[in-house]
């Protein structure tokens, strides 16, 4: 299973970014898909999951309103549209699968993704 995330760079607080992942090597409409995050000096931390089918959407409070994820399955990719970016959002970017088949997007955690992207850098200047 491969999964190759881009979309990354520099924009100025309160720009947009739009993130993509694509995945390949397995059913990818079968499996929750998640976003996650790394700024320098802390721990990765979640940003959204959107389920399988993705009818179902999580955020983590810190991104709500401002965030939005989304996937294609046809095109087996995942999006993550982001507005109103600020400096404290730049971070390298992670999309990662979600282990469990048909398993849930809620309460998504590092500990139950199987396979991670290598990941995108999103720097927002002040």
């Amino acid at each position: 299973v491969q999964l190759q995330a881009f979309g990354g760079g520099l924009v100025q607080a309160g720009g947009s970014l739009r993130l993509s992942c694509a995945a390949s090597g397995r059913t990818f409409s079968n499996y929750a898909m998640g976003w996650f995050r790394q700024a320098p000096g802390k721990e990765r931390e979640f940003v959204a999951a959107v389920s399988w089918s993705g009818s179902s959407t999580y955020y983590a409070d810190s991104v709500k309103g401002r965030f939005t994820i989304s996937r294609d399955n046809a095109k087996n990719t995942m999006y993550l549209q982001m507005n109103s970016l600020k400096p404290e959002d730049t971070a390298v970017y992670y999309c990662a699968s979600e282990a469990r088949r048909w398993g849930p997007a809620q309460a998504m955690t590092l500990n139950g993704m199987d396979y991670w992207g290598k990941g995108t850098l999103v720097t927002v200047s002040s």
